[in-house]
């Protein structure tokens, strides 16, 4: 793991730009972030979240070449509805048309995967997938990622991607098992570059129903300061491996 630096924050971590055109997403993710801020700014509820829609100003914009990488999508998914794939692809194929480098990250599904390959190969050195792979725990997965893919459906995308000769990479942000090194160990060897982890970065204490309760209790485990140094100190063997500002950030490294 890389030592002690400037912490940059947010998407800039990852992607000098960051692009999106839809608004919404169907995985419905319990933490995600995005959809936090939406409910704040009254642009979207719990329950019209998942309930997606095309930015038109996003797919008719004509994308120029962008200094650095852009990273596609950073708020949504892609996902195989007709109307969400075709924005998803057109923006991508203007993006690339352009001369930009893409960091594509998604929770994956393995028809897009290989749609994307289809139509995106002859791009292959200016393409990166990274993976949202939070668990190898598919009751977990189903909790926390409602309508996600499987964990056995994000494996074969990316062995797939790895196979076919793209530059793939890992997020286990946040990492939903209380020890994730078997995740690791199973990811390592088809990244080719880097598997970062992160913790939920917001977990709330209250409107939780009883059943949900146990669920959130065991996540807030996770992520206590002790138990995020002993993974560091433990996952330092993975040359891979890199922080994510949410843990490095609490843990001021």
């Amino acid at each position: 793991m890389k030592g002690k630096a400037k912490i940059t924050s947010g998407t800039r971590e990852w992607a000098d730009h960051n692009v999106n055109c839809i608004k919404g997403c169907y995985n419905n993710c319990r933490y995600c972030y995005a959809k936090m801020m939406a409910k704040r700014f009254g642009r979207s509820t719990e329950e019209t979240w998942r309930f997606m829609t095309v930015r038109r100003e996003a797919v008719r914009k004509n994308y120029g070449k962008l200094s650095g990488r852009v990273m596609f999508p950073s708020s949504h998914d892609i996902f195989d509805f007709p109307h969400i794939k075709e924005a998803c692809f057109t923006v991508m194929a203007k993006l690339l048309k352009s001369g930009n480098d893409l960091l594509i990250t998604t929770k994956p599904r393995t028809s897009i995967t290989r749609e994307i390959d289809g139509l995106f190969s002859q791009c292959k050195e200016r393409l990166q997938f990274r993976f949202t792979i939070t668990s190898n725990d598919d009751e977990l997965l189903s909790f926390w990622e409602p309508n996600a893919p499987s964990f056995r459906e994000r494996m074969d995308s990316l062995k797939f991607a790895f196979e076919r000769g793209y530059r793939t990479s890992v997020s286990i942000e946040p990492f939903l098992d209380y020890d994730p090194r078997a995740l690791i160990e199973t990811v390592e060897p088809y990244s080719t570059e880097s598997i970062w982890i992160g913790k939920m970065n917001y977990i709330p204490d209250h409107n939780i129903s009883e059943n949900d309760s146990p669920w959130y209790n065991e996540a807030r485990k996770n992520y206590e300061v002790g138990h995020l140094k002993d993974i560091c100190n433990e996952l330092e063997d993975f040359p891979k491996l890199r922080l994510k500002d949410s843990i490095r950030i609490k843990l001021d490294l």
